[in-house]
C-alpha cells in the first residue's frame, strides 16, 4: 500500500528498535561471558589478530592464506564454542537471532522490500483502519449455521465450504470467488474469515469497501505530486495475495472507473493473484451497472456463490431487543 512518511518512519522504527534490543543484549551477554569463562576474551582477540595477519598475507600474494584462515577460525570458533558449553552456556548464546531471518530485520532484501515488510505494511493499515478488529469477530471460530434454513442453509454450507477449500489450496492453486445475495446473510463474513487464516499463515491480504476502492484508485489517476507513493500503492494492490472487494455496487462509477477496475482484475488475474468480491447486487445488476468485459471476466473466473435468507444483523438485534 502507499505509505505516508509517517507510516513508513513507524513500520523503520520497529525495525530499528529490534536492531537495537538485539544488540544490547548481544553486548550484555559478550560481557557477562568474558567476565565469567576464563579465556573466552583471548580467543576472540586471537580471532581478531590472526584475520589481519592472513589478510595482509593475502595482500602480498599467498594464494594459500584465505584458506589457512577458514581453517584457523572454525578451530578458533570450536574452542569458543566447548568453553560457552563447558560454563554452562547455549553454544549459540552470543549469535544474534532476528525476527526475520531473510532480511535480518532490516526489511529489505538486495535492495527489495522483504516479505516481512510488506506484511508489516499490510497490518499497520489493517491497525489504522480498525479491519483487525472486525476479524477477531470474523472468523471460522465464531461461524453459526443457525440463523438459516432449508434452501438457504445449504447455500450457506456450500459457500462456507468452497471457502474452506479456498484456503487450504491457497498456496498450491489459483482461485478467486464471488459472493452476491441478500443483505446481511455472511458475504463479507466469510471474506472476514478467508482474510483471518490467511494473514495468520503470513500472505498479504488487502481489504477495500469498493467505495474506498474506487476512491483511491481515482485519486491517485490526478495525483501527479505522489508518483513514487502510486507506484507502491498499485504495486501492492496489483501484487498483494489477495484482494478482498466488499460491498460492490455502492461505489460511485463512471465509464473511466469501471475501465480501472476491469484493468485492475485483469492485471490480477494474469498475475495469478485471487481476489474476492461481495455484493448486494444480482448478476442482471451486475452485467448492467459495469461493462460486458467485467461481467464476463467474474462470470468466467469466479467461483460464484450465492447467499440468499434474512439479513442476520437485523435478527440478531431483534432477539437481544427480546432479552
Amino acid at each position: 500500500m502507499a505509505l505516508s512518511n509517517s507510516q513508513y518512519e513507524t513500520i523503520m522504527r520497529g525495525y530499528e528498535d529490534r536492531q537495537t534490543t538485539r544488540r544490547h543484549l548481544v553486548e550484555q551477554r559478550t560481557a557477562q561471558v568474558y567476565a565469567c569463562v576464563p579465556g573466552y576474551r583471548e580467543l576472540c582477540e586471537s580471532v581478531a589478530s590472526i584475520s589481519v595477519s592472513q589478510g595482509r598475507k593475502l595482500l602480498e600474494g599467498d594464494e594459500n592464506a584465505l584458506e589457512k584462515l577458514h581453517v584457523s577460525i572454525n578451530r578458533l570458533s570450536g574452542e569458543k564454542e566447548l568453553l560457552l558449553t563447558k560454563a554452562g552456556y547455549p553454544a549459540d548464546y552470543l549469535t544474534p537471532s532476528y525476527t526475520c531471518p531473510d532480511c535480518r530485520d532490516t526489511g529489505y532484501i538486495d535492495g527489495a522490500k522483504c516479505h516481512c515488510f510488506k506484511q508489516a505494511v499490510i497490518d499497520l493499515l489493517y491497525e489504522q483502519s480498525g479491519i483487525r478488529d472486525m476479524l477477531e469477530k470474523e472468523n471460522f471460530g465464531t461461524l453459526s449455521y443457525d440463523y438459516y434454513q432449508g434452501e438457504d442453509l445449504q447455500r450457506f454450507q456450500n459457500a462456507v465450504k468452497e471457502c474452506k477449500n479456498f484456503v487450504k489450496t491457497f498456496d498450491s492453486g489459483y482461485q478467486n470467488l464471488f459472493f452476491y445475495g441478500t443483505v446481511g446473510t455472511g458475504k463479507s463474513f466469510l471474506s472476514g474469515c478467508i482474510a483471518r487464516e490467511l494473514i495468520e499463515s503470513g500472505h498479504s491480504v488487502i481489504y477495500f469497501s469498493a467505495a474506498g476502492l474506487f476512491e483511491t484508485l481515482s485519486r491517485s489517476m490526478f495525483d501527479y505530486k505522489n508518483k513514487d507513493d502510486i507506484v507502491s500503492f498499485h504495486e501492492d494492490l496489483y501484487g498483494c495475495d489477495l484482494l478482498i472487494i466488499d460491498d460492490l455496487g455502492t461505489e460511485y462509477t463512471n465509464n473511466v472507473a469501471v475501465s480501472v477496475f476491469f484493468s485492475l482484475l485483469n492485471q490480477r488475474h494474469l498475475n495469478k493473484k485471487s481476489t474476492i468480491i461481495s455484493t448486494n447486487l444480482s448478476l442482471e445488476d451486475l452485467r448492467n451497472r459495469y461493462s460486458d468485459r467485467v461481467f464476463s471476466r467474474i462470470t468466467n473466473q469466479y467461483i460464484i456463490c450465492k447467499f440468499t435468507g434474512s439479513d442476520i444483523r437485523m435478527l440478531k438485534k431483534r432477539l437481544q431487543n427480546r432479552k
